[in-house]
């Protein structure tokens, strides 16, 4: 174990800085290089355990589960999110996670006419002429207008503004800014610890406010409509997220809280994987063409399709999970997380001079895991773990080694919904182009990485895409 830095002044110095120069992934792993898998030090006068050992993270998330909490995020986080799945802890969460998990059915998840309608938006804003563009913000816009659709019923459009409904108070820009905004400040946040509340400036205020004032437009439609028992004119038995909701509870706030809570995971971590997959897949020519391939084979080209894109026809590419396993690997949307010590605990391992030992956590220590670290041990991945090559996954049996989604009671309820939307989008764009090119040539397989409360390509995935006997 190491702490050197009784009071924590430097600690905090130190990830401010890695923050501010886009390192902060790259920090914690060479800490980790430096002082085990298994270390700990202290921040504010803050005990803080660094693990990327998968028996410690299985221990806090699974088998301890009890045992620890969340800590400070609700009030990091709840000027923004409100009292949600994300930011409440015992009784509380419980009843969220009862409230939401209903709604994450195999059946609601798989709405493939929602997902066709927005990928051909995708697909239309795709520049032609071979010109590069940066698909980062396109990923964001489809995340955001497939997520709000489920979710509320009506998308924002935001790749075709003149759709925009027009009870919208805000523009589809001000509320994607705001969004944005709001939870650079939520990070900065909850790198003070207790101290949050010293960061509360009037732009993450306004921004917070844009957001709230946004949701609370379709939430009190919601709730109008089930007082008058209609459904507004509107013939469809399509499922919508925000209505099932309203069945079951009629408090604006507990709406707005849920709401917020699910659109920050079905918009970021969505795009997320989507960036990053076009990202290696745009350096990885040969995992291009051999996984277009294979989905042609199966379904067809888009002009001539050979069966109809389901969840269970997916599964037919086993290709298709590995290469979205790969990537999940090496650049996990939420690339950190941290759970408090709620009583006197153990973690299973990191103790004594062969870090092997028990570790005891005092109540109120802070356990924090670095998944994107965990994910590139190279005893556990192999001395290429840092490289792109999904056909380690042909005989791959990893259990808590690989934590995209969080593992335990908190598993992310959005596993499905994820992969689901990314697979059926890689499948429409290989149908649509052949080519893939990278238009950055001075990146590498290791990009600059933004990573707040989700990660993201600080300079953004410029590619090119199109399809060579069309142009």
């Amino acid at each position: 174990m190491a702490n050197s830095d009784p009071i924590g002044i430097r600690s905090i110095w130190d990830i401010s800085q890695a923050v501010k120069e886009k390192r902060w992934l790259d920090y914690i792993a060479s800490n980790h290089k430096l002082h085990g898998n298994t270390f700990q030090f202290t921040m504010l006068s803050q005990p803080i355990i660094c693990t990327i050992d998968h028996a410690n993270i299985k221990a806090v998330l699974a088998t301890k589960f009890a045992d620890f909490g969340l800590g400070y995020r609700h009030g990091q986080f709840s000027p923004l999110l409100g009292s949600g799945i994300f930011t409440l802890d015992g009784e509380g969460w419980a009843h969220a996670r009862v409230l939401l998990k209903p709604q994450f059915t195999r059946d609601q998840v798989a709405d493939m006419d929602i997902l066709s309608h927005h990928v051909t938006r995708i697909i239309e804003a795709v520049p032609k002429n071979r010109a590069s563009f940066d698909i980062q913000p396109l990923c964001f816009s489809f995340a955001l207008n497939s997520a709000t659709h489920f979710l509320f019923g009506e998308s924002f459009e935001s790749l075709d503004p003149s759709l925009l409904h027009a009870s919208a108070a805000k523009s589809v820009q001000e509320f994607g800014h705001a969004f944005d905004l709001a939870q650079d400040y939520l990070f900065a946040r909850s790198r003070l610890l207790g101290f949050h509340w010293l960061i509360n400036p009037t732009a993450f205020r306004d921004a917070t406010r844009t957001v709230h004032d946004v949701v609370d437009q379709y939430v009190r439609r919601a709730i109008d409509l089930r007082k008058r028992g209609s459904q507004g004119g509107k013939e469809t038995e399509r499922y919508i997220f925000l209505e099932a909701l309203v069945a079951e509870t009629q408090d604006p706030k507990i709406l707005r809280d849920n709401l917020l809570n699910i659109l920050l995971a079905g918009r970021d971590t969505t795009s997320s994987l989507l960036s990053s997959t076009f990202y290696y897949l745009a350096r990885h020519p040969m995992v291009w063409r051999k996984l277009r391939g294979e989905i042609l084979t199966h379904f067809g080209t888009n002009t001539e399709p050979l069966t109809d894109l389901t969840l269970a026809s997916f599964k037919s590419i086993p290709y298709l999970r590995y290469v979205l396993n790969e990537v999940l690997r090496l650049l996990p949307p939420v690339p950190v997380n941290f759970r408090t010590a709620t009583k006197n605990t153990c973690l299973p391992v990191g103790g004594g001079p062969d870090g092997k030992s028990p570790v005891y956590v005092d109540k109120g220590t802070m356990v924090f895991y670095s998944v994107y670290s965990m994910h590139r041990r190279t005893d556990i991945w192999g001395q290429d773990a840092h490289s792109f090559r999904p056909e380690r996954w042909e005989n791959a049996k990893h259990q808590w080694e690989y934590l995209p989604f969080n593992g335990g009671p908190r598993i992310c309820l959005g596993q499905q919904y994820a992969l689901t939307v990314a697979s059926y989008t890689l499948v429409k764009f290989m149908q649509h182009f052949d080519v893939l090119e990278n238009a950055d040539p001075y990146s590498t397989d290791d990009p600059v990485l933004r990573a707040n409360l989700t990660l993201s390509h600080d300079q953004g995935v410029m590619v090119r895409l199109y399809s060579s006997n069309r142009d």
